[in-house]
């Protein structure tokens, strides 16, 4: 269905009368870093009056959902936490729900607070926040593969090391049956008036050392919808 352009009352009113779930990005769409963007709580104040239901979806896995509606909070945005939908979310919901991870096996994080927070809320171990030693190349023998290890979970991280790649890399090539899963592959990320390398461009070192592509959660892929 191409894109329809609401250009009278009349076309805004139809829109709104035909759907019952509204779904809005945040970074943009709710606001811009830390600002609110102009007349978004009118329009959200407005589709609740009408008994919408209201779902806000993002690819940024840095936060959890519990921050999040702190965030909307301070921005004046009531936001139940059952109303937002982060890429973090959708990979511990398909880890949990979908392939079933296994209670003893480790999730290994590159990625904020927000993965680590949402995984350990359906009860899924990870590791690899404190990857953050200098290596050189008489030291890279200390890095081994952790067979514990089942899931290797790649998000937004602005600490990022050559640690953290290698070990994502070396359990992802030698551990049988290791999930390879990236919270979205965004290419660049919007941050103040610059715009920045995202998530895709730091998993694409991991994507050409394996030769493994991963499953990604995030929006457009099929993956966040089904969860």
């Amino acid at each position: 269905m191409p894109p329809q352009k609401l250009s009278t009352r009349e076309d805004l009113e139809a829109l709104v009368a035909r759907y019952d779930t509204f779904l809005f990005d945040c970074d943009g769409v709710i606001w811009h870093g830390s600002t609110l963007l102009p007349h978004v709580q009118t329009a959200l104040a407005m589709l609740r009056q009408r008994r919408k239901r209201l779902v806000f979806v993002t690819n940024n896995s840095a936060t959890s959902r519990k921050d999040y509606a702190k965030k909307f909070a301070a921005l004046g945005i009531d936001a139940a936490v059952d109303e937002i939908f982060s890429s973090a979310y959708a990979t511990a919901v398909y880890l949990s729900q979908v392939a079933r991870f296994p209670s003893h096996k480790l999730a290994y994080v590159i990625g904020g607070s927000g993965i680590r927070s949402e995984l350990h809320d359906v009860g899924i171990a990870t590791i690899g926040e404190d990857d953050t030693a200098p290596v050189s190349l008489p030291t890279l023998a200390e890095i081994e593969p952790n067979p514990a290890v089942g899931a290797v979970v790649f998000g937004i991280d602005y600490d990022i090391t050559y640690r953290k790649l290698a070990n994502a890399h070396l359990n992802i090539v030698h551990n049988p049956d290791c999930l390879f899963i990236a919270t979205n592959d965004d290419r660049t990320l919007p941050g103040g008036k610059y715009v920045y390398p995202g998530t895709g461009a730091m998993l694409s070192s991991l994507v050409h050392s394996t030769q493994r592509s991963p499953l990604v959660m995030g929006k457009p892929n099929k993956p966040m919808l089904d969860c």
